[in-house]
């Protein structure tokens, strides 16, 4: 089993700068590959960034690239989401996930190749 705790959302003004952090816990975390996604009011829960367990492959959203920066530290067993230039459109929950062991060839933008969820940090974006 895997647990994942969100921390690190909060109120921030247009244009400015948020770092998520996802605390993982679980001897089965190790070598797993780890996602963001987010769901805003509304809508459907949205791919946000990936991350390969080595930190070396990433992946990111249409919406978010040039602006989020996904990364882990696997000593700390901590993913992050690093997010500049924020927009009142990137106001969602934001969810860390992680697959359930090291296999990696199913879509990293879908929801089902990903096991473990966590349960959420809120993002506000003001105009």
């Amino acid at each position: 089993q895997v647990q994942l705790v969100e921390s690190g959302g909060g109120l921030v003004q247009a244009g400015g700068s948020l770092r998520l952090s996802c605390a993982a816990s679980g001897r089965a975390f190790t070598g797993t590959h780890a996602a963001w996604f987010r769901q805003a009011p509304g809508k459907e829960r949205e791919f946000v960034a990936y991350i390969k367990w080595s930190g070396i492959s990433t992946s990111y959203g249409d919406s978010v690239k040039g602006r989020f920066t996904i990364s882990r530290d696997n000593v700390k067993n901590i993913i992050y989401l690093q997010m500049n230039s924020l927009k009142p459109e990137d106001t969602a929950v934001y969810y860390c996930a992680s697959t359930r062991g090291s296999y990696s060839y199913d879509p990293p933008s879908a929801e089902y190749t990903y096991a473990y969820w966590g349960q959420g940090t809120q993002v506000t974006v003001s105009a």
